[in-house]
Formats: structure tokens, sequence, C-alpha cells
């Protein structure tokens, strides 16, 4: 066929291995993994980068935490666009590349000003890759098998971001700060030869549409602009003013975008995306969930450090078990999905996720008692996380056509990000201040157990459950 003889010697090699795709599937997932890692590491490891950098103000130390969530969260769903356009294997070693030569700059900077620039390029890098990689896991499976695979795609997602703190406080207490960010180094170089050779192009001519600036930078604007206004809030560097008119040019940016996405030939995002009642509203459970997920996830620490006083070290082993228990819950999961569809395990999941917090309100008291109650609550959290987290993953790029598989996925997980901007400032807001006390906690656990029922109440009308085909 005259196809054949069009084909690239790396498309073949690719092709040749998509028998088996799991190979496919570590390489993309050891990037995500390294990305999730780093996007929570840092809370663990703040305090020991602001003392590398003396008389730094802790106002300009936070940008080091909020430069990398701002633009990794606006630049991902523009990233799925160039991810679709010009090539997922492409947009993806770019991205690993660019992510790990932005860790070592992190790790070798000498001012907070070096720093920080090189967490935005880090997080460009992040933002390149993530909407890549899921897309590529999606190509290299037959339909019947995607659910589990990006089940534990999401997992293994979720799992880094959940361990991320914890393994950032035993790494820094023993080597340093730097470590947070040299650790990404040997494990993103792995991922990094293997796909150079093992991953295929997956560019279709259909798919090769120009590029949205216009779109690309109104969004960028509109979600950099609210997230800013988010995560400056609590500070006392910023006036009401300011916040108000920073939120106020990302709604006027982002109200741009969508007049934009309706004119335009060739728009960033379809809308036509939101048509799909399943994906509006996953996409709406994930906007919850991420807000209660980062909530839970560093009053954690809080209540570790500050109630209990535990060493940092010591909390992140008190944390260990409920990220553990995300990777099992989210394989059985996947699997059942694919005969079931995801809404029972999304319900079913938010539902748990609303009694951990409940558990946390009620039981744990101003004495250390880990094991009776402590450890109950984590396991809940673990097994919600792991039903949910991963099954909102798949269930937002369930029913896209494959040309959309970038864009979609990078949509969902931009709204998680801007999910986590929420629940960092919510947490820091509530709980940023000296004296904590278990009734402090109480406005918290009551928000979390809110939005996970929330989340589960969104989840009911989603309909992944896959339609019998008659003989």
């Amino acid at each position: 066929m005259t196809v054949a003889t069009n084909i690239s010697p790396a498309i073949s090699l690719g092709e040749s291995r998509a028998l088996s795709p799991w190979p496919i599937f570590w390489i993309a997932s050891i990037a995500v993994f390294l990305v999730s890692l780093d996007t929570t590491m840092l809370f663990a490891a703040f305090r020991a980068v602001r003392a590398g950098f003396a008389g730094t103000s802790a106002a300009d130390m936070s940008w080091v935490l909020n430069a990398y969530t701002v633009v990794y969260a606006a630049m991902l769903i523009p990233a799925g666009g160039l991810a679709d356009t010009h090539g997922r294997k492409k947009i993806f070693m770019l991205g690993v590349t660019l992510f790990l030569a932005a860790s070592a700059a992190c790790g070798l900077a000498g001012s907070v000003g070096w720093l920080i620039a090189a967490r935005v390029a880090q997080a460009v890098g992040a933002a390149l890759l993530t909407p890549a990689s899921l897309s590529i896991v999606l190509d290299a499976f037959p339909q019947s098998k995607r659910a589990v695979a990006v089940s534990l795609w999401g997992a293994v997602g979720g799992l880094a971001a959940a361990i991320g703190p914890s393994l950032g406080s035993f790494v820094v207490d023993a080597v340093g700060w730097p470590w947070a960010f040299y650790l990404n180094l040997p494990l993103g170089a792995l991922s990094l030869w293997r796909g150079a050779t093992l991953l295929k192009e997956a560019k279709r001519a259909e798919s090769q549409r120009p590029v949205d600036g216009v779109g690309m930078g109104l969004l960028i604007v509109g979600v950099g602009a609210l997230a800013l206004s988010i995560v400056q809030s609590g500070s006392p560097h910023w006036s009401r003013t300011e916040l108000i008119m920073a939120a106020s040019t990302g709604a006027i940016a982002l109200i741009g975008f969508v007049m934009w996405a309706r004119v335009a030939s060739a728009p960033l995002v379809d809308l036509g995306l939101f048509k799909h009642r399943t994906y509006t509203f996953v996409n709406l459970a994930t906007l919850a969930f991420g807000i209660a997920f980062s909530m839970m996830f560093f009053a954690f620490f809080f209540y570790m450090t500050e109630v209990w006083h535990y060493t940092l070290p010591q909390a992140g082993l008190a944390i260990t078990p409920g990220p553990l228990l995300v990777i099992p819950f989210a394989i059985m999961s996947g699997r059942l999905a694919a005969r079931l569809g995801h809404r029972p395990f999304l319900v079913g999941g938010g539902l748990i996720y609303a009694g951990a917090g409940l558990w946390f309100a009620l039981v744990p008291g101003p004495q250390a008692a880990y094991l009776t109650h402590w450890l109950p609550g984590l396991v809940m959290s673990g097994i919600g996380v792991g039903l949910v987290l991963p099954s909102l993953s798949a269930a937002a790029v369930n029913r896209l056509p494959a040309d959309q598989y970038a864009v979609g996925s990078a949509v969902n997980q931009a709204t998680r990000q801007i999910g986590s901007v929420i629940g960092v400032a919510i947490t820091v807001l509530l709980l940023g201040h000296a004296g904590l006390t278990h009734a402090s906690f109480m406005p918290l656990y009551g928000c979390h157990v809110a939005l996970a029922l929330l989340t589960a109440l969104l989840c009911l009308p989603v309909n992944t459950r896959p339609v019998a085909v008659k003989p």
C-alpha cells in the first residue's frame, strides 16, 4: 500500500511496539508523575527554600509556589491545542526537555528572582507535556482498554501529587532543598530517552489547523489574572482595588475568549465540547473536587504540625498510608468502569470522601492518637481519591473524538489546577495564622464535606457506560 511507503522509520518502530502499549504508557506516566510530584512538593520545602535565601520576605518567596501554579493552569489548554496541531510526540518531548532543564536551573538558582523565573519555565514544560501525555496513552490503547489505562494514568498523577509534600519533607531534611528539583532529573531523562525511540507521532492530516494565537493569549491572560487574584487574596501587599482589577481583567479576558471561540474559524477550544452533557458535568465536578482535595491535603500538614506538634518528616510519614491506597482503587475502578461506566465510582467515591471530612471534623482531638483517631479517616480519604480523581480524567475524554483528546483532557486538567489554587487560597485564609486548635479546622472541614457531596451530585448525570453492540 502507498500509505506504508510514506511512514517514517520512527513511526514504524512506534507502531511495531504498539502491540504492547504498556511501555508507551510508562514513558508518558513517568513524566506526568514528576510534574504532579513537583506541583505539591514545594509546599513541604517552602520553609527550607526561604531559609536558603536570607532576608527574603514570605510574600516574595510565595511566588516560587504561585508562579508555577498560575502559569501551569493558564498554559494547559493552549498546550493541548499545540499537541493536537503539531504532533503529540513532538510537544511531549519538548515539554519533558524544558521541564528537566528548568528543574536543573531551579536547583542551581542563586537568587529568588532566578528561582521564580526557572519555576515559570518549569510550569511551561509541565503544561506542554501533560495533555500530550494523556493523548499518547489514549492513542496507544484500543477503546476497550482505555478506561483502565486512563484510570491508571490519573492514579499515577494523583499519587504523585499526594506524596509530594511527604517525600519533599524527607528529601529536604536529608540533603537540602535543591534536591527537591534535582530529583526530577534521572527519571525525566529515562522518559526522554525511551520516548525518543518508542513513541510514535500520531498527528493526522485533518488535525493540522493553524494555532489560535488570539484565543491562546486571551486564555492565558484570563486564567492567569483570575488565579493571581485568588492566590494573592490573603496578601497584605495587595490592596482590594488591585485584587478587583486583576479579577476583572481575568473575567473580561475569559468572556472575550468565549466570544472569539464562537466566531473563529479554527478556535483553540471547540465550544462544541461542552455540548456533551457528560463532559460538562465532569468538568464541574472536577472543579469542586479539586478545591476539596487541596483543602484536605494541606490541612493534613497544618493539623499534624500545629495541633499535634509532629515534625515535618513525621507528618509526611503519617500521611503516607492514604496516598498508597490511590493506585489499587484506581486500577480496580478502571477495570470495572470498562463494563459499568464511571458514574458508580465517581458518586461512591465522592460520598466516601465526604465521610472522610466528617470523620476529621468529629473524631480527632488535641491529643495525638494516630491509629484510632487519624488513620481511619486517612484510609477513607485515600479510597475516595482513588475512586474519584482518575475516574474524572477518564470520564472527561471518554466520548471525545481522537483529534480532541489533548485539548479535551487539557481543559479538564486546567479545571483541576484552578480548583487547587482556590483550595490552597481558602486553606491559607482559614489556617494561615498562629495558635491553631481543632476548632480552627471546623470551617474547612465543613467546606470539604459540602464540596465532596457536590462532586457526587454533579456526577449523577455522567454516562460513560459502554453501549452493548448487537451481534
